[in-house]
């Protein structure tokens, strides 16, 4: 999952090289915390957030399919 969001994250930044992924297990949930550059905030988050909820949809969709539970939180 991480080499996933990593690669889709990857494919809209400028600067590829501050991508950073953590993640957090917890009983029920595992938790991605995406930071970027400062400058590849925005578009990470997309116009209304479109972008960061398509992301969240598909992370979703894929964990469901793994019989987990995922969410992802943009830090700036």
């Amino acid at each position: 999952m991480k080499d996933l969001i990593e690669f889709i994250v990857k494919a809209l930044v400028d600067d590829p090289s501050e991508v950073a992924i953590t993640e957090i297990n917890g009983d029920k949930v595992t938790i991605y915390e995406l930071r970027v550059a400062q400058a590849d905030i925005g578009k990470v988050i997309g116009k209304r957030g479109r972008t960061a909820n398509s992301i969240r949809t598909i992370i979703s969709a894929v964990s469901t399919k793994q019989g987990k539970r995922a969410e992802l939180e943009i830090i700036e």
